[in-house]
């Protein structure tokens, strides 16, 4: 692996490799070209293939900023070819024109990192068990004996061992958070909310860095792509308010299934859901209610710190 670097106004352009040596080489080849001058580093976000440049600059108090690899090819226009060393240009030209407006960016502490990781492994074995699950019952369709063909024996047996393995790897999950005690705290007041279970708590508190990366609910409902915008232009052009279709799809996806679960369980947004429809609404604008709802929910218990308490079971 390798880190295409590009230095703006000066116009050169170098290749590192994507490791504690290559980081050395690139911190000597930047202050040889810019030596006393004030410069900080930008670069995409690619999940763990800058994980390690982005820990060895926070542990050397240097400067630099870890952008949406969106948010840089859509400042770009038009751009023809697709390039690395074209890549790393555009990048530091983006941290160039945005240098008054970019912030700059710190590595997540070690039990964030781990528990992102688990995230990931967990839902690829989900996925890979549900594809196996679903070639099994084809097969249990198909035979007439299925419980004695290898091939169901072999399926079944593999989809017990990623069971097995999804289990460990939530039980390390809950080791993790009971280890730090704010982390602890903000998933039990999670957890007092009906909808909210283990995956989607781990995954708020990952997202939210345990509620410090957003000041607000409709901030990190911009994130997920739940919260609606306006569409209008001039007199003529007026659209019902629609979410944007960028967002995170697996949080999305998250609060979707929180939302239908909650409807069902939760005698309030049960009927906060019904009175929705009953205005026109369509179901699926209903839902997203109910889906910022939740969220609202969310940050409300975290910032008062106490669990959260269904009102409608008081009510006369």
């Amino acid at each position: 692996m390798t880190i295409d670097a590009h230095i703006h106004k000066k116009g050169v352009h170098r290749l590192f490799s994507n490791n504690t040596k290559g980081f050395k080489e690139l911190l000597s080849w930047s202050k040889k070209y810019l030596g006393l001058a004030s410069f900080f580093y930008c670069f995409e976000n690619t999940g763990n293939y800058s994980i390690n440049l982005s820990i060895y600059f926070a542990e050397r108090a240097i400067d630099y900023v870890e952008e949406n690899p969106l948010l840089i090819k859509r400042s770009a226009g038009i751009v023809r070819g697709k390039t690395d060393k074209l890549d790393s240009a555009m990048i530091a030209r983006y941290a160039w024109l945005h240098r008054e407006e970019l912030s700059l960016s710190s590595a997540k502490n070690n039990e964030y990192l781990e528990l992102g990781r688990l995230l990931a492994l967990r839902d690829q074995l989900v996925r890979n068990r549900t594809g196996l699950m679903n070639s099994l019952k084809e097969l249990k369709n198909l035979l007439s004996s299925p419980s004695t063909d290898v091939c169901c024996k072999s399926l079944h047996r593999s989809i017990m061992y990623i069971t097995k393995q999804i289990l460990i790897i939530e039980n390390r999950m809950k080791t993790i958070i009971k280890s730090k005690k704010s982390l602890d705290t903000n998933f039990t007041l999670l957890n007092t909310m009906r909808g909210v279970g283990l995956i989607l708590s781990c995954q708020l508190l990952y997202h939210t860095s345990n509620f410090k990366r957003f000041n607000n609910w409709r901030q990190f409902s911009s994130y997920c792509g739940t919260a609606p915008f306006a569409f209008s232009s001039g007199t003529s052009i007026k659209r019902a308010n629609k979410c944007h279709h960028v967002g995170d799809r697996k949080m999305k996806t998250l609060l979707s299934l929180a939302s239908v679960s909650a409807i069902q369980h939760d005698s309030e947004l049960k009927l906060y859901y019904k009175k929705k429809i009953a205005e026109g609404k369509p179901k699926m604008i209903a839902l997203n209610n109910v889906r910022n709802k939740i969220l609202a929910r969310v940050f409300a218990v975290i910032k008062r710190g106490t669990p959260y308490v269904e009102l409608q079971q008081f009510a006369a």
